[in-house]
């Protein structure tokens, strides 16, 4: 997942780089001298001859799928996979990626990707989306988080890094049966029938609204909120990390405020800072709450438990007339600035745009990078493909805030959780991300 960075000053990387040889587990690079990262030239066609590329990468599916896809199409090319868990990803290609026999083909994070495109490792994508056309064949929203300059120091403008393979979107899931016994017809137009819907079910003794605080399920809640109260722009700036940029707003403000609201009034699960995100799933399927805020990876699961007494709308903004907006990610891939064969791992991210990948794509649980060819589909499935194009077509799909620094993660869960638990005010919650931020980023 893409997320900003910039450059340590000269004597922050060098206390790092003694550190890391102390405890003898960081993977850190040199960027003193920078390997060319920018082919000579740029092909679109696959060289007939055997060819073998490695791909290193931690989310199956869709990984492997798409793979399979690709070389049915090049039968002269063999992709070994290299798959490492998600909790060890990002030392690990790091390490690889900078070693003296890279992988060809890397699946894009951010926590790696912000040391290896200064050292010059990530190949510069600019000559091979031109070729291709990749600007009118991939979504302009799903490209910018993968676009930085060379120091990697302000995302979502500059070269092209990475291609995504599949994308998600943040959104509600409610339980039908649950949500007509309460009297509530239908999704909410505004942010305040949607409170007035979650009232009426905490009337009826159903819990309103599951959440997973223990892991990304809370701040995901609060994401979602900030994304319909507040600038979509301010908000990019900051998880792209925009010289002055602040999460210190009066939208972000409003936002963990409706959340602690929330809490007071009893609509959260009980328990919620106890419970993973599997937890609230599992809990939502069973009828425990009426409402789940997750993204669209969770609809297979939810569609097989549930049948038709599941389905998906987008969170309302405060009038109903806002442009749709949500957070969203991609699994992405980019490629060794060393790889033998560029040309070849270009037209593999090439191919992460096709009809055929499309589909792949949505048999993975995932969203397709061609909304249009998800089709309009039935039940709830249908009900994300709808919501997912009409925010592809605003432009409205933004990143989650935890891309926006390495660390930011583990400021956004404890907090929420302090927010949760009354034990943190909304200003100290805000203002612990905004360090964090600024102690990346200045």
């Amino acid at each position: 997942m893409p997320t900003s960075r910039r450059r340590r000053r000269p004597a922050a990387a060098a206390a790092a780089g003694a550190a890391c040889l102390l405890l003898g587990s960081c993977a850190v690079l040199s960027t003193s001298v920078r390997e060319d990262d920018t082919p000579d030239s740029a092909s679109t066609s696959v060289t007939g001859e055997p060819v073998t590329l490695r791909l290193a990468y931690a989310d199956d599916p869709p990984t492997k799928a798409l793979v399979d896809g690709f070389t049915r199409r090049h039968p002269n090319v063999t992709v070994e996979l290299e798959r490492t868990q998600f909790r060890d990803y990002v030392t690990t290609v790091k390490l690889s990626m900078s070693s003296d026999d890279p992988p060809d083909i890397a699946q894009y994070n951010p926590g790696a990707m912000g040391s290896l495109i200064p050292a010059g490792l990530i190949m510069n994508l600019d000559l091979h989306a031109e070729a291709y056309g990749w600007q009118e064949e991939f979504p302009s929203s799903a490209l910018e988080p993968l676009r930085t300059d060379e120091d990697a120091g302000e995302y979502g403008s500059g070269s092209l890094y990475a291609v995504p393979g599949s994308l998600s979107v943040l959104g509600v899931f409610f339980n039908t049966e649950l949500l007509e016994e309460a009297g509530v017809d239908g999704p909410p137009a505004t942010l305040e029938e949607f409170e007035q819907d979650l009232e009426r079910v905490e009337d009826t003794g159903t819990t309103p609204l599951g959440s997973g605080a223990l892991e990304v399920g809370g701040f995901q809640l609060w994401n979602a909120l900030l994304n319909v109260m507040g600038d979509q722009q301010d908000y990019r700036d900051w998880v792209y990390g925009s010289p002055g940029a602040t999460i210190e707003t009066a939208a972000a403000e409003r936002a963990a405020r409706t959340l602690t609201r929330w809490e007071r009034a009893g609509y959260l699960s009980e328990g919620a800072n106890a419970a993973s995100d599997m937890d609230a799933q599992a809990d939502f399927a069973a009828g425990g709450s009426a409402y789940l805020v997750t993204g669209n990876w969770a609809a297979a699961a939810l569609s097989e438990e549930m049948g038709e007494d599941v389905g998906f709308f987008l969170l309302p903004g405060p009038t109903g007339r806002e442009p749709p907006v949500a957070s969203g990610s991609s699994v992405s891939y980019a490629v060794s600035s060393r790889t033998g064969h560029p040309d070849v791992a270009a037209a593999f991210l090439d191919y992460l745009g096709t009809h055929e990948a499309a589909r792949i794509q949505a048999r993975s649980g995932f969203m397709p990078v061609d909304p249009a060819a998800a089709g309009a589909g039935e039940g709830v499935m249908g009900q994300i493909n709808a919501g997912f194009a009409e925010v592809i077509e605003a432009e409205g799909l933004v990143p989650f805030p935890d891309y926006a620094t390495p660390g930011m993660i583990d400021r956004l869960t404890p907090g929420v959780q302090g927010l949760v638990a009354g034990v943190r005010s909304e200003e100290e919650f805000l203002t612990s991300l905004q360090e964090e931020w600024e102690d990346e980023h200045e």
